[in-house]
């Protein structure tokens, strides 16, 4: 049974975010990357648990799970299972400081 993506406002910011500096270089890019973000989002849906647990160390993230984004492998989806839904908390780029960016997003995790 196909659950419902909910990106969190932060993370719907970081995809606007990724997408404005992709398309500062190539406009139709910007739009793959929408795209494949999307269809990431529909495959977590069906699959919830594809993604790698690498982080889920992590204080207050039990169950975090991490997926590229298809085609944009650099472009990661931090998400939750939760019983009804998937929680997508971030999507970052991995040359972030990924745990360090995980804990400052903490103020935004129930």
């Amino acid at each position: 049974m196909m659950k419902p993506v909910r990106a969190r406002p932060h993370a719907d910011t970081e995809i606007d975010a990724l997408a404005d500096y992709i398309a500062r270089d190539n406009l139709n890019a910007a739009l793959r990357f929408l795209d494949a973000v999307q269809k990431s989002f529909d495959l977590i849906g069906e699959q919830p648990e594809i993604g790698s647990r690498r982080y889920a160390h992590l204080p207050m993230m039990e169950g975090l799970r991490m997926w590229p984004v298809s085609d944009f492998e650099k472009h990661l989806i931090f998400y939750i299972e939760r019983p009804s839904y998937i929680d997508v908390l971030r999507v970052l780029h991995s040359s972030r400081d990924l745990p360090q960016a995980l804990i400052e997003g903490l103020e935004d995790t129930p």
